[in-house]
């Protein structure tokens, strides 16, 4: 994986004598190194990415990088095989949670701040490299922030005669005047997790979990939860998650949905380009509770060092790049979401590319900064979610009840 190949470069000058040409050959050896470079994301993705590559293989043709890229799902399983065996990429994507599952003690990754000549961390605030750091070692950066967003089809909805949702109340109004022919919201499981969070923060006044992991909810509180899921679906507010059909979003079978602002493009794109006008709208409220509330959010993804790169000079030089310059931020846009790096962000700026549904989805995000609270690193564990969508459907379907569905719940969450 770390390799290195003898190359050798022929630098051909032409000199002019006495009216005579001659070709001096001289040569110039050195070390070219390689170094790995992984990531996950669809073809637009892996385009970009493979091309900001050869830009800084240009810039430094002592450095060789070797790609690694997949989708999410064959990326997650490689990663933890990789992570176990410690044959992970030198620069690697990670998720935000990997930090807490692969680095408990802070020793996972490497600690880039010892890497600060060669990346230029004043482009980051203490507050973003705070979500990197892990036991006092700064394990990663983010590359932008995240949160949960609706996006609400303006078209869809006034052809019905319906304003534009602002509380729950009105997502379950919205399904009586669509009956059934129109979903007023929908989203993929994940989503759906954070969505009935906030419903059951705002409703009990209790944070969820904190961020060490630990649960404040009881059984009853859990119970809010599976009851709120059970009169979505049952109330034809949304589908099943299971049922999730992004073309749907497209033809307008759905009149909003909840993404992350990281992935607006990719489910709202085709609904814009078919003429529906989407607008990014206010988290939803209850009655006592103000906008933001029981919301969270997170760097999109992350950059991160392997710890026993053999190159973390030429490992730090790639981050920067990536993170850092001009090139990457032209190629990036905002398809990862609005980029930390103020100088990423400022090309981006210079460029006229700060435009589009997730740049409104980020500037909606800004609006309540002060109200939104930081994601646990815990809260995305996928047998939590997984546990919470199974004890639903159990009810739904009559196998059983939400009380003890909320009891078992309980016992799974505050035992992992």
């Amino acid at each position: 994986m770390k390799r290195k190949a003898l190359v050798s470069l022929l630098l051909a000058a032409a000199l002019l004598l006495s009216g005579c040409s001659r070709q001096a050959v001289l040569t110039s050896n050195f070390e070219q190194i390689d170094v790995s470079l992984s990531w996950w994301g669809n073809d637009v993705r892996h385009e970009y990415t493979l091309a900001a590559v050869k830009e800084f293989e240009k810039l430094h043709p002592e450095i060789n990088v070797v790609c690694h890229y997949s989708d999410w799902s064959g990326y997650q399983k490689r990663s933890d095989a990789q992570m176990a065996s410690n044959t992970e990429s030198d620069v690697m994507q990670i998720n935000y949670a990997w930090i807490q599952q692969y680095s408990p003690d802070g020793d996972g990754y490497y600690d880039i701040s010892k890497l600060s000549d060669y990346i230029d961390l004043s482009n980051f605030s203490e507050d973003e490299l705070d979500f990197g750091m892990q036991n006092g070692s700064l394990n990663a950066i983010p590359i932008a922030l995240n949160t949960q967003t609706v996006y609400i089809n303006k078209t869809i909805y006034e052809q019905y005669g319906l304003g534009i949702p602002q509380t729950w109340d009105d997502l379950f109004a919205a399904a009586k005047v669509m009956n059934g022919e129109t979903y007023p919201i929908a989203m993929v499981a994940k989503s759906l997790w954070f969505f009935v969070i906030a419903y059951a923060e705002q409703l009990t006044g209790k944070t969820f979990m904190n961020l060490d992991g630990s649960i404040n909810f009881t059984a009853d509180d859990v119970q809010v939860m599976i009851d709120f899921y059970c009169r979505l679906v049952n109330e034809k507010v949304m589908p099943q998650p299971e049922y999730y059909d992004s073309l749907k979003v497209a033809t307008g079978e759905y009149g909003g949905i909840l993404a992350w602002i990281s992935d607006a493009s990719s489910h709202c794109g085709k609904a814009i380009a078919n003429g529906y006008e989407i607008i990014v709208v206010n988290y939803p409220v209850g009655d006592s509770a103000e906008v933001g509330d029981g919301w969270y959010a997170k760097p999109a993804t992350m950059y991160a060092i392997s710890r026993d790169t053999d190159h973390p000079k030429e490992a730090a030089m790639l981050l920067d790049f990536l993170l850092n310059s001009e090139e990457m931020a032209k190629l990036q846009g905002v398809e990862k979401g609005v980029p930390v790096s103020a100088s990423a962000r400022a090309c981006l700026e210079e460029n006229d590319m700060l435009t589009g549904i997730q740049y409104e989805a980020f500037l909606k995000m800004n609006e309540y900064t002060e109200d939104i609270a930081v994601v646990s690193p815990y809260l995305e564990n996928d047998s939590m979610i997984e546990g919470f969508r199974n004890a639903c459907n159990a009810v739904l379907y009559d196998r059983s009840t939400s009380e003890e569905q909320a009891q078992e719940l309980y016992h799974l969450f505050t035992g992992l």
